[in-house]
């Protein structure tokens, strides 16, 4: 991993570029053509193009895609109480802290007789989408249920691959969830956007997934009428800052983490302080020997960059221009390098901060924008269950006091039918 070391003043500015640069996750043309294959043959042939990919992709002939409700329902039988504690842990951080951001509607009168009002209406229907695979993400279906609860959603949907753990089908029972399908790839992504024989339309499609479900999702925001997605999203990834107070056993722990996302992961470090950069190298040396999934992290650590930087400030400026889909920053008063950071998908503050905290149980939602985005876009909040609907009421004289500016704007735009809709009242005894 020295080879990953870079001193930041030595570069020149296509090098910083090039060091900072994602692991090449872009989709090759024939991937995306499969995608929109995929995508064709579920909007037209419906749970037969289903049930052809579950058994080609999944290797599993399906006969129903619904989980029958008693299934979900013996779910709690079939999980251990070691996990039911935890997840319950959990369940009441997050529900906790997603609690204070539902949007208070607004109501103004912004002069006499002119009243504005802002209200919050939750997404009508919503599908989630929770990864499967030898590690199902249980606590996916925590972080994209919870919201979608609390903001009033009056559908709400869930797919993933089979079979179905029983623990994701737990998670989904005590957060309320009954309409839970076995499918998963493309195909859901494709199934929730147009609806099939079995599974309904939606209007919003939530949730993580492989590079194809990614891509699906991403065809069916620029295609599909009506559907949209909760946000662009690519391989995990993480960025430390430390200086000389920091552990190195801990940077390297929380590098580890992000590592064994996926072998497109990507962890950096980046310090002023070149010996502890050293340090935090040997000590993931040490530390991956232990893990079960070592060919995965160590294939993902290749994508590693250390940087050794100026000063803190300078560690906060390369930070922005990455925008970071997670940020650690373990320095002393670390708090007050807050004001600073301007891009980042979630923060860790102080050496007692692990990422893993995030993903779990803090409270904060795991749903985060990768790949830059966290320079546009925010982690998924109950915000994004919603939608807002302004309303306006005038009186006579509100128009009246109004109309001046409405119709000198209206000339210069040269809308006479905008310029009429107003004269035709004011005129009106």
């Amino acid at each position: 991993m020295l080879k990953n070391v870079f001193f930041w003043k030595e570069l020149d500015e296509e090098q910083k570029k090039r060091i900072l640069s994602r692991p090449n996750i872009h989709i090759k043309k024939k991937y995306k053509k499969l995608v929109r294959n995929i995508l064709f043959d579920v909007f037209n042939y419906g749970d037969l193009a289903l049930k052809k990919y579950c058994l080609l992709f999944d290797k599993i002939k399906i006969e129903k895609f619904k989980i029958e409700q008693q299934i979900v329902l013996n779910s709690h039988l079939n999980v251990s109480e070691n996990f039911k504690k935890s997840i319950l842990h959990a369940k009441k951080n997050i529900e906790y802290f997603h609690g204070f951001q539902k949007k208070k509607d607004i109501d103004v009168e912004i002069e006499p007789g002119v009243r504005c009002q802002h209200i919050s209406i939750p997404i009508d229907s919503v599908g989630l989408y929770i990864p499967g695979g030898s590690s199902p993400l249980v606590s996916t279906v925590l972080m994209l249920a919870i919201p979608a609860k609390i903001a009033g959603c009056r559908k709400i949907i869930l797919c993933s691959p089979p079979p179905i753990s029983n623990e994701i089908l737990y998670c989904a029972y005590i957060c309320g969830i009954q309409d839970i399908y076995q499918i998963g790839g493309s195909q859901a992504i494709a199934a929730m956007a147009f609806g099939t024989e079995s599974i309904p339309k939606v209007q919003k499609i939530f949730g993580p997934g492989n590079v194809y479900v990614t891509e699906a999702k991403i065809q069916i925001n620029n295609f599909s009428e009506g559907v949209s997605i909760d946000m662009p999203a690519g391989p995990s990834e993480i960025l430390v800052i430390a200086d000389k107070s920091a552990n190195p056993d801990f940077i390297a722990s929380d590098l580890l983490s992000q590592s064994e996302h996926g072998m497109d992961s990507q962890s950096i470090f980046i310090s002023p302080e070149y010996t502890l950069v050293k340090q935090v190298i040997s000590s993931i040396s040490t530390q991956m020997k232990n893990f079960s999934k070592l060919d995965l992290i160590f294939q993902s650590m290749e994508n590693s960059r250390f940087i050794v930087s100026e000063n803190l400030l300078e560690c906060i400026k390369i930070s922005n221009i990455y925008a970071p889909e997670h940020l650690i920053i373990q320095t002393l008063n670390s708090r007050k390098l807050l004001k600073d950071i301007i891009n980042a998908g979630s923060i860790f503050l102080g050496k007692w901060s692990p990422e893993s905290v995030g993903d779990y149980a803090s409270g904060s939602n795991h749903v985060l924008p990768t790949n830059g985005y966290s320079s546009s876009y925010s982690g998924l909040r109950v915000f994004d269950f919603q939608k807002d609907i302004t309303v306006q009421e005038l009186t006579r004289n509100g128009l009246v006091n109004l109309s001046s500016t409405i119709l000198k704007l209206a000339s210069f735009e040269k809308m006479d039918a905008h310029k009429n809709s107003v004269l035709v009242r004011i005129k009106e005894d």
